[in-house]
């Protein structure tokens, strides 16, 4: 009998971990891992583009809980790979990258795709490592291991065509079991259980980590057993249900202000959070952070000696224990104040739906989607995943969404990373709707896959349509179409076609550097691929779109047509200042 293959070696040891799909795009040599992998039941994914399918497994190892797995070849491939350890490190999700490179020998001499990707990768992973024959199970199982356990990273190997093509001997099962859990210090434990019951605004911040530490049970009893307000970040969304009356998504502004105590679960104070400062958050706020990483505990105007270091899951059932029999008084002035910020914040957001234009606005296009989309699919079934990439679509789109349980949210994250969207509802199908599916959430039943892209964001990854057809992937992508970068240039076709010529001519007055061209055909992109396509204009045209691309079995593409805004001003919340007056920096 023939000695194994370094190829075989290989996708033993994935098989042995557990590993289910393999995203990636294959050359020589990685492509003989990739059969070699297909031989022992493991789905591989061939993308387009390495970029997104690296984002695809950072997603993966996010809806999963386990690392996703990504394969690439050297050189270049490590390069547009890159996006995918950038998206891993700072999302704190679990990715095992792999890449084939040159043989050793030819090092320096100028190979084929020579590329020290060990010393290019090693400060921005949590390891790297050159792989040989004899190390093959132990290179794998350690860097699968590390990229998971503790704060979710990026694992590289890099493995050189001679071990790819050389024959070794076989190994032993490589077994890398679930990470160990630490509970909190009971004295943290206490003085945070005993400042939230003395607090007069307290407030629970939910985040993407604790949707990734699937800690919505543990977290759903604490919130329904106390009463305490919580706020959940957009990827926090569905952890506790957007419909929980404690909710206070709508009054985000109202929460953080007037807010004493806030106990953090799984997210950051960075920006997305206004690193926990003023003027969006209340000068004498004391902050609970709970964390898995010990070096995040006190970054920025978080308190390091209330903090906790742990595992969401056990933290909050400790809290639980602490809090038991007490719940928060909610007829306060805080929570009024919530309440009417929410009255009136619905309310305008319910006014904006209703604007009937044409072409129609961002308002009016949601509220056709979400009513036509929950009356298929109402949103306690969750029964769909919601995909939202691009400036405007995904910074409205969030708050118009409801997402009654958690993992059923993706967007641009904490890297705000445009071009993720395609890729990351590939791999929410092959995480919730292949045989085995290795996540869950909602009902048992398959989900739906929505994608909303700005037509900006879609442009990035545009070709992975293919790849969703070819894998018979039926998922629905709308691209909502301003004809620009936040907005387009033009309100109609002969203005748009006078700024190009302009452009042309070198003249001043042209495109600008936001601009696209003009009602692009983007549907198309599914119609060549054996999906379907629709150009919408109005309510009627997209509503029955949407109910004939939700029922849908190939990949279909929305294009719609919406209000260019031309003459908007460019403002999201996240870019208000959030100056305050100089003090002494915490040292």
């Amino acid at each position: 009998m023939a000695a194994p293959t370094g190829a075989q070696l290989i996708a033993q040891a994935l098989h042995e971990l557990g590993i289910k799909v393999i995203f990636g795009l294959v050359g020589i040599p990685v492509v003989q891992i990739a059969e070699e992998a297909i031989k022992l039941g493991i789905r591989f994914i061939a993308f387009r583009n390495e970029q997104a399918a690296s984002y695809a497994a950072t997603a993966y190892g996010y809806l999963t809980g386990k690392p996703g797995v990504c394969l690439v070849v050297g050189g270049p491939g490590v390069l547009h790979a890159m996006s995918g350890i950038g998206n891993s490190s700072a999302n704190a999700w679990p990715l095992l990258l792999l890449a084939g490179s040159s043989e050793s020998h030819l090092v320096t001499k100028g190979a084929f795709q020579e590329l020290d990707a060990v010393s290019l990768l090693t400060p921005h992973v949590k390891l790297a490592v050159r792989s040989t024959l004899e190390s093959i199970p132990q290179s794998i199982s350690n860097a699968y291991r590390t990229s998971w356990y503790g704060r979710g990273g990026t694992g590289f190997v890099d493995l050189p065509a001679e071990v790819i093509q050389g024959e070794g001997d076989e190994i032993s099962k490589v077994i890398v079991p679930s990470p160990a859990r630490a509970a909190g210090d009971p004295e943290r434990i206490a003085a945070a259980v005993k400042l939230l019951r003395a607090a007069n605004a307290p407030l629970v911040i939910v985040g993407k980590g604790a949707a990734y530490a699937q800690a919505e049970g543990g977290i759903r009893k604490l919130i329904n057993n106390t009463k305490i307000p919580f706020l959940p970040t957009p990827m926090g969304k569905g952890v506790l249900p957007d419909s929980h009356p404690s909710n206070t998504a709508s009054a985000r502004s109202a929460a953080l202000k007037g807010a004493d105590v806030v106990l953090i679960l799984g997210a950051r104070l960075n920006w997305i959070l206004h690193f926990g400062e003023e003027p969006k958050w209340n000068s004498d706020v004391k902050i609970i952070q709970v964390d898995i990483s010990a070096e995040e505990l006190g970054k920025n105007n978080g308190d390091a000696s209330l903090s906790i270091i742990g595992d969401i899951n056990l933290v909050t059932s400790q809290l639980s224990a602490g809090l038991q029999n007490w719940q928060y008084n909610t007829s306060t002035p805080y929570v009024s104040a919530i309440r009417a910020s929410t009255a009136k914040n619905e309310a305008t957001a319910a006014k904006a739906a209703k604007v009937d234009t044409l072409p129609m606005t961002y308002g009016r296009t949601f509220a056709v989607i979400k009513e036509t989309l929950n009356a298929l699919s109402p949103p306690e079934n969750g029964d769909i995943v919601y995909v939202s990439e691009g400036a405007n679509t995904m910074d409205i789109s969030r708050s118009v969404f409801n997402v009654e349980h958690p993992r059923l949210r993706l967007d641009a994250g904490t890297y705000a990373t445009m071009g993720v969207g395609l890729g990351y509802a590939i791999a929410a199908h092959c995480a919730y709707n292949l045989p085995d599916p290795q996540a869950s959430s909602g009902s048992s039943s398959r989900k739906k896959i929505v994608c909303l892209e700005g037509d900006s964001a879609f442009g990035f990854s545009m070709p992975e349509i293919e790849t969703m057809a070819r894998y018979t992937m039926d998922i629905l992508v709308f691209v909502v179409n301003n004809g620009g970068v936040y907005h387009g240039d033009s309100a109609d076709s002969d203005a748009w076609l006078a700024l190009q010529d302009k452009t042309a001519q070198g003249a001043a007055g042209g495109l600008r550097s936001t601009s696209l061209g003009w009602e692009v055909g983007y549907e198309k992109m599914a119609e060549m691929c054996g999906g379907k396509g629709y150009l919408v204009r109005t309510p009627e045209e997209l509503q029955r779109a949407t109910e004939e691309g939700f029922k849908a079995t190939v990949p279909v593409v929305i294009n719609i047509i919406i209000e260019a805004g031309q003459a908007k001003k460019l403002e999201f919340a996240w870019q208000k200042s959030t100056q305050k007056k100089a003090k002494n920096a915490k040292l």
